[in-house]
């Protein structure tokens, strides 16, 4: 009987080594409050070959010191010291430590539902490489969430749900920063987290789309984003509304402009005249429309300003809409269905 037990023991140790291992990247900072609940949520998954590397970015509170005592029960759990500042050097550290198979992104103060990394993987596993595995997420906070948050969070599942992500990438990043996962080599091949672009989540998607990673639908709430006032996302400068532009007009120049088309902008508002500025600053030619009376026929930045019946001109066109009302936008996909023009192709919404 003794050695039976000792072989069946035998054989799922063999099974659970030959099951893929998978990265868990985490930058730490300051999030002594919510680390429990975080570390707990890891701990409890239903998928248990993975490994946690977890990088404390010079914490002034008791995180590291609170990651240690986990680290010291489980052997899963490795903890270091960010060896440079910043998420980007803390995610660079962690995956220079990873073995995994696969890898992924969590934050410290968010939580996984216990089969996040089951279901992550075995989407993987049936759709092969060059494939990112993402899933719904769903905003909480012990104040509330805000009606901002609230929408992006329906916005971007309706995007997950059916895999048709990349459709809005010029809007908002459309792949949840803690909820994706991919194989390793395939990380490798788009630079893993080299580059030093902010925002770091909104520049990996965009590589994520330039390699043609097709992204896999899934309809279950794989992460819980925890909202609270300090979170990076509202704090630190490299997640302002102008590194969103950059990072919007280096990939577009970068994968989809066309030269050979005139450039148009949409809409005359701050936005609007923010990528005009910076189009204007690398001496790349544009057209510029809008529907606001008062404004045509003027010169902003020494271009004038047109009605947006203008495009009825032109044979073809690549129009930058910078109009961020909902009705007006529904209204503007209905004209350029009118004029036979694609999303993605002849027209891309920035806001």
């Amino acid at each position: 009987m003794l050695i039976s037990v000792k072989c069946n023991a035998t054989e799922y140790y063999i099974a659970i080594m030959q099951q893929p291992l998978i990265s868990i990247l985490v930058p730490c900072k300051n999030t002594q409050l919510f680390l429990n609940e975080c570390l707990d949520s890891i701990i409890s998954q239903t998928y248990n070959r993975w490994e946690l590397l977890i990088i404390d970015d010079n914490s002034t509170d008791n995180s590291y010191n609170l990651v240690n005592d986990y680290a010291k029960k489980d052997n899963r759990i490795k903890l270091f010291k960010n060896e440079g500042s910043g998420i980007i050097d803390a995610l660079k550290l962690a995956f220079s430590k990873s073995k995994g198979d696969y890898i992924t992104r969590m934050d410290s103060d968010d939580i996984m539902p216990d089969i996040k990394l089951k279901t992550l993987l075995n989407n993987l596993q049936l759709h092969g490489k060059k494939h990112i595995a993402t899933g719904l997420v769903s905003y909480f906070s012990a104040e509330g969430i805000s009606d901002g948050y609230r929408k992006y969070e329906q916005w971007l599942n309706s995007l997950t749900a059916n895999g048709s992500n990349y459709t809005e990438i010029y809007k908002e990043c459309v792949i949840p920063s803690p909820c994706w996962m991919i194989a390793r080599e395939d990380f490798l091949a788009i630079d893993a987290f080299n580059p030093t672009r902010y925002p770091e989540d909104y520049d990996l998607t965009f590589r994520f789309y330039a390699a043609n990673y097709k992204v896999i639908s899934c309809n279950k709430v794989l992460h819980l984003w925890r909202d609270y006032g300090t979170r990076a996302s509202r704090t630190d400068a490299n997640y302002a509304e102008n590194s969103f532009i950059d990072i919007k007009l280096h990939y577009f120049l970068k994968l989809d402009f066309d030269s050979s088309k005139p450039l148009v902008i949409w809409g005359a508002g701050n936005k609007g005249k923010t990528i005009a500025k910076k189009l204007k600053a690398l001496n790349i030619k544009f057209e510029w429309i809008c529907d606001n009376p008062k404004k045509i026929g003027k010169h902003i930045y020494d271009v004038e300003m047109k009605p947006f019946q203008y495009l009825e001109t032109l044979a073809h066109f690549q129009t930058i809409v910078s109009v961020a009302n909902k009705d007006e936008q529904a209204n503007i996909r209905a004209y350029f269905s009118k004029l036979n023009a694609k999303s993605m192709q002849d027209y891309f919404f920035f806001c």
